[in-house]
């Protein structure tokens, strides 16, 4: 529980979540506005922030919006601009993997289209700065149930303890139980697929280059960090992932060598590896009477884009600057007409880019000759073409669209 001289008896926002949904959201909304009561609730004690072994792509815009919150500065030297991506379509067997894409150029001058950031970096800093501003944080805790009225709503704790709110924004996951205890309905399907996550080093500079392989069990990226270390999201069907993942590290790494090739010479593991399940979750609302759902908890999708946590920042850099610019009018925050808009903003975006990752993954993973022909054949096409290869950019940088102020590099 947090300090008693801390507490609020009325809390504006009440997040659920302590990730980097919903410690960005609650940065946000400080840094925005200093007399804002916000308190984070999450079930894992936040000193274990700094032993997240995975790493994420930032691209251009979230980076901008970390800046505007003050930490970019602090952990820019951690990440690995990614200055480079090939994308290549293939059997698994075959000898030759060619390359029908590759990705290159920059967000802006100087700026990079995306970085990798290590979670073990990021994570602990938005903890640190959210805390310096007077977030107060219950974890490690938990949100039980809630109940809303007209208004506030109350949020029960495992602990026993009670907190009110004007707004609860529920950033618990993908397998959110508060979106469940609102009621808020899912499309939802499992891919049978797994995605194997670890981090692995290399003889060889990879020169800030990423790559994505297309096998016919599903992707398969290599993703730069610094020094000469990758991270990789390896996709396979669930039961081989589960194999690989709980064999001996001989086996799993004669497995990886196929895989990831010899260009970069010898590979060796540096780290732990862990396999999460792949589907689509795609919540059919966002929001109900003073309840919100953000990240993950609204929209779990494929990463074959890479574009999970980007979209979180996405919804985080929307309900930030509608919750501020409520505030401002003199508008009670967790009012129905306030979320809407937020709901306007995101709720499409959220789809369209669930459909996109549903049909890449359909497209791409599978050993169909004729399907492959057919994706090599686009691949080709707009690799020839330089305009769309920018909006391709464009969109891997997170400027496509409307976008919100802190993903402009802009004050809310």
């Amino acid at each position: 529980m947090a300090e008693a001289a801390e507490r609020s008896s009325m809390f504006d926002v009440a997040i659920a979540g302590g990730g980097y949904v919903g410690l960005s959201l609650a940065l946000a909304l400080k840094k925005a506005d200093a007399t804002m009561a916000v308190v984070v609730i999450d079930p894992k004690p936040m000193d274990v922030l700094g032993k997240d072994p995975r790493a994420s792509a930032i691209a251009a815009a979230a980076s901008r919006m970390l800046d505007q919150l003050g930490i970019w500065s602090n952990i820019k030297d951690k990440a690995q601009p990614v200055n480079e991506m090939i994308v290549t379509d293939s059997k698994l067997r075959d000898v030759v993997r060619p390359v029908f894409l590759t990705f290159g150029g920059e967000a802006a001058d100087g700026e990079p289209f995306a970085h990798m950031m290590p979670n073990g970096v990021m994570l602990p800093a938005l903890y640190e700065a959210a805390k310096a501003l007077g977030v107060v944080f219950d974890a490690p805790d938990s949100a039980s149930t809630f109940r809303t009225t007209p208004d506030q709503v109350e949020i029960d704790l495992a602990s026993g303890d009670t907190v009110c709110a004007r707004l609860l924004v529920a950033a618990d996951g993908v397998r959110s139980k508060l979106r469940d205890l609102a009621g808020i309905r899912t499309n939802h399907w499992d891919y049978g697929q797994s995605g194997i996550v670890t981090t692995v080093k290399h003889e060889r500079p990879h020169n800030g280059r990423a790559e994505e392989h297309f096998l016919p069990a599903g992707p398969f990226a290599i993703l730069p960090l610094t020094g000469n270390r990758s991270s990789l999201v390896w996709t396979e069907r669930t039961l081989d992932a589960k194999r690989l993942v709980e064999s001996d590290d001989f086996t799993f790494e004669l497995e990886l060598e196929r895989r990831f090739g010899h260009r970069l010479g010898k590979v060796e593991l540096d780290g732990p590896r862990n396999a999460y399940p792949l589907g689509l979750t795609l919540a059919r609302d966002f929001i109900k009477p003073r309840f919100a759902l953000a990240g993950d908890a609204a929209h779990g999708i494929h990463p074959i884009a890479g574009q999970g946590l980007n979209m979180g920042f996405k919804d985080v850099a929307a309900l930030a600057e509608v919750l501020i610019e409520a505030r401002r009018l003199g508008q009670d925050v967790g009012a129905y007409d306030v979320l809407e808009r937020y709901q306007r903003w995101r709720r499409f975006d959220a789809f369209q880019m669930g459909v996109v990752t549903d049909v890449l993954n359909r497209l791409f993973s599978n050993d169909n000759d004729v399907l492959r022909a057919a994706r090599d054949f686009g691949l080709g096409l707009v690799e020839r073409m330089p305009s769309l290869k920018s909006r391709f950019i464009k969109e891997a940088a997170g400027f496509a669209g409307p976008a919100p102020k802190l993903l402009s590099g802009e004050p809310i």
